[in-house]
């Protein structure tokens, strides 16, 4: 009886411990320490194009940065305690993604011209909520080529929107559209005189499709004002010198491109050795009936 009871008590124990393992286990798991997510945003205007801004998310996990994808971020704008939805994006596999505003007008300032928008991620079982705002002011570049004694110039001024007054003291840079990174032209900082204008002589033999180059005048990443962009297209550049073998017949060129030398010379060999073998294979039975 007593070996009974004793066995009773040891049974009891042992699952008590099994289920205090498990109970432990359970608030350990959900007590796992969740990274924090970490986000950056660029607010980018294009003169007379699109107003956009450029987001991406990260984070440190074990020591190194990784960038978190297909995760859904929340964009809104801030002004006078109040709190407007946007819109929201995702995540690209590169943890990067694009908000376009339709223009200045849907979001509204505060009682210093200044716009607030926020980017906010509500978290999920590995990242922890996490939100960035961006606080900007809208300004105008204008610019324009100008000749004068056969030099090509560009003449760009920087002003605020709001007030109309010229920016002074700010680097503008000029720089020649490209598809990969953009040809910066000149000295990089270019400050804007007390007029908020700068003058830049633009270099000749410049290449470009049928000698039309896009250049660009652009006040990068300002801490007031963001980047803004203006684009001018003018015909002052080299032409390309078309050397396309597209329609060519190449060594590169599809099948039906083949260069008639390789059409011909080998079906020529070819014939030739069979020719030899049919004049052998006749020798030999005349040889034979011999």
């Amino acid at each position: 009886m007593r070996d009974q009871l004793k066995f009773y008590h040891v049974y009891l124990a042992l699952v008590f411990v099994c289920l205090l393992n498990a109970c432990s286990n359970k608030v350990s798991a959900q007590q796992v320490e969740k990274n924090r997510a970490r986000i950056a945003i660029e607010y980018v205007k294009i003169m007379n194009t699109e107003i956009f801004f450029d987001i991406k998310v990260g984070a440190r996990v074990n020591k190194k940065s990784v960038r978190i994808s297909d995760i859904e971020l929340t964009v809104s704008n801030e002004f006078e305690d109040e709190e407007l939805e946007l819109g929201k994006v995702t995540t690209n596999m590169d943890g990067e993604s694009r908000f376009v505003l339709k223009g200045l007008d849907a979001i509204k300032p505060d009682s210093t011209n200044s716009y607030t928008v926020v980017v906010s991620f509500k978290g999920n079982d590995l990242y922890k909520k996490a939100s960035k705002s961006i606080s900007f002011k809208d300004a105008i570049i204008q610019a324009k080529m100008v000749a004068k004694d056969s030099v090509n110039y560009m003449v760009a001024s920087l002003q605020d929107a709001t007030t109309h007054s010229p920016i002074p003291g700010q680097n503008l840079q000029i720089q020649v559209e490209r598809l990969f990174r953009p040809l910066v032209l000149g000295d990089p900082f270019n400050k804007t005189d007390e007029d908020g204008s700068i003058r830049v002589p633009i270099e000749d033999n410049i290449p470009g499709v049928d000698g039309n180059l896009t250049l660009e005048v652009v006040l990068l990443e300002h801490d007031d004002y963001g980047t803004i962009k203006a684009i001018v297209n003018a015909p002052i550049g080299v032409p390309f010198v078309e050397e396309s073998t597209f329609d060519e017949r190449t060594m590169w060129s599809p099948r039906n491109k083949t260069p008639l030398f390789l059409l011909i010379f080998p079906n020529l060999i070819t014939l030739g050795m069979w020719a030899f073998i049919v004049y052998l294979t006749i020798n030999l039975f005349r040889i034979v009936k011999s």
